[in-house]
């Protein structure tokens, strides 16, 4: 009797085990990637039969839609926080372009090459992945236009040129992914594009070991 009432006791919630898969299938897409996470390799890491697994996904596409989500917004609210601490839009697009670049989440650079292939028959992760896309133009965007409107840029295409500047500098990390040195310090070459990008003075967006 004392066994039961202590199995039972440590039974999980219902949220308890929804938060324990997606942190398992997370562990999953950072290791082996987005295309490992099945309902059998998800099972397996949490130990629970896949049965139970399908009961709190609907699918397993949606299930990595959700993965790819938690992975990349976690990251562009690390990177928008740190942006908020910062004076000056110059100094904030100058420390996104040094923090994008700096090789540290190439785990997570990895996780939105594969989404991106995956997203052509995963319509369920095609929108997430546009989703997060817009989330990250809307960070750039509001850095340039506060930049303008302080007199630090000079650009009157401010959601373009967040555009680009998010299309270079993912173009950038998915070559780094494949440890390409076909262009030298790749963030040096960035931050003087994109100095003539939003009109802002040379070197301003180097960073200060640089300038």
């Amino acid at each position: 009797m004392s066994s039961t009432i202590q199995k039972r006791g440590a039974r999980k919630s219902p949220a308890e085990r929804a938060a324990e898969i997606l942190e398992a299938a997370k562990e999953i897409a950072l290791d082996q990637g987005l295309s490992a996470i099945t309902l059998r390799n998800v099972a397996s890491r949490v130990g629970v039969a896949s049965g139970l697994i399908a009961h709190y996904q609907p699918s397993a596409d949606a299930l990595v839609a959700g993965v790819f989500t938690t992975i990349v917004a976690a990251e562009t609210e690390e990177v928008s926080v740190l942006l908020d601490r910062l004076p000056g839009a110059a100094g904030r697009l100058a420390l996104l372009l040094e923090t994008l670049m700096d090789g540290s989440r190439l785990d997570v650079t990895a996780v939105w090459v594969e989404a991106w292939t995956l997203g052509r028959r995963n319509e369920v992760l095609a929108a997430a992945v546009r989703e997060q896309m817009d989330a990250w133009q809307a960070v750039v965007q509001r850095v340039v236009e506060e930049g303008v409107a302080a007199g630090e840029f000079e650009t009157a295409e401010a959601p373009s040129v967040a555009w680009q500047i998010l299309g270079m500098i993912d173009g950038l990390n998915a070559q780094a992914l494949v440890r390409w040195a076909g262009v030298s310090d790749r963030g040096t070459h960035l931050a003087r594009a994109v100095e003539g990008m939003v009109g802002a003075q040379r070197g301003a967006l180097l960073p200060p070991s640089e300038r």
